[in-house]
Parts: structure tokens; sequence; C-alpha cells
């Protein structure tokens, strides 16, 4: 695919500066293939690359919006990533740390933020609905802005890019919570240790 990219565009890798991927979160396994493919084509052409918050990157789309931009992307069982954002002359300006919240714990935040909020990701199909009782003011970005854009990726590496921040080939995913098999593996660890298995 990359090659027929390439060849469509009448480029090569030569002419490539630098690659940008999305770090997370996100999926386990398609953050850790996308991170390989990236690694590879920056270590074999010599080229940086860059990695992209996926929150980052949805968040971004709605650069414009004057208030609070929170993306959401379901982390399961009520829960989801998120960060909370604001314009900043055209930057993005984080309010908080990128979290793994209960929905619940989201919604408090921003009542006590009290400014308006526009969401974005994923996590509005599963949870549209109780966020427009719970918030009755929010804003909801339409389905074309609510996935993670090449363009938003490629806008946040280039700006990475020109600042020399560049990712290093041992870099890994950002998950924000461990996989599932992971916190089964701790568990069943943790049990054997206390000699209940």
């Amino acid at each position: 695919i990359i090659d027929k990219l390439l060849k469509d565009s009448n480029l090569s890798i030569d002419d490539v500066d630098g690659f940008v991927v999305s770090k997370g979160p996100g999926s386990f396994t398609g953050l850790r293939i996308g991170m390989a493919t990236i690694k590879g084509l920056s270590f074999g052409s010599n080229k940086p690359y860059i990695s992209v918050s996926s929150l980052d990157a949805l968040a971004y789309s709605l650069i414009s919006f004057d208030g609070i931009i929170c993306p959401i992307m379901d982390a399961l069982r009520d829960s989801v990533y998120t960060c909370l954002y604001r314009n900043n002359n055209g930057n993005l300006e984080a309010l908080i740390d990128y979290s793994a919240l209960e929905l619940d714990e989201l919604i408090e935040l921003l009542k006590i933020k009290n400014e308006k909020v526009i969401f974005t990701g994923d996590g509005l199909i599963k949870h549209r609905d109780y966020l427009s009782k719970n918030l009755p003011n929010a804003s909801f970005a339409p389905n074309h802005l609510s996935v993670i854009r090449a363009s938003s990726l490629g806008d946040l590496g280039i700006k990475l890019l020109l600042d020399n921040k560049y990712d290093e080939l041992n870099s890994s995913p950002f998950y924000l919570k461990k996989p599932q098999a992971q916190r089964e593996l701790e568990k069943r660890l943790a049990l054997e240790n206390q000699g209940k298995l």
C-alpha cells in the first residue's frame, strides 16, 4: 500500500522527510502493528518518525471550536480514554493529563469546568445519549470528525518534525490501560504469591 501511494504520487521514499504514526490509546494489536511498520520504514530509510496521541489527533480536528474539546475513546466497562483541550492560538492546550476515566467522573469534571464542550471520538457511539442527558448543553462532532484523521496526524506530526521532536526507535505505544491479558496475568501471579492458587 505504501509503495502504491508513493508511486501514485510520483514520489519515492527519498522524498519523504519523516513519518507520523498514532501512538494510542487504541487497539493494542493495531498500535503495535502501526508502530512496528513506521519503525521499520524509519530505520530502513534513515528518516525520523514522530508518534502522536490518538486523543490529540481527534481534538485537532476541532481546533477551531471555542470551548473545551473532549475526545472520548471507548475503554470498555463505561470508561473512556480522554483528555480535555482548548485552542491556544492554533495549538492544542491540554487541560488535564491523558486519562482513563469512568464516564460519570468525566461528566462531573466537565460540570465543574462549566464551559461549552464538544465531544468527538468512537466513545460517542456508546455514550452519546448518556452525555446528552447529563450535559444538555454539550455539542457533538459530526461523524466524519469523530474518527482519527490522517490529516490531523499529519499536521501535528509536521509541527513536531519542524521542532525536531522525534521518537526514538525504542519508543512504544501509549496504552493508558494495560492489555487485558497482562492484567489477568498480573492478577493470577498476585494470587499465586498469596498462596490462593
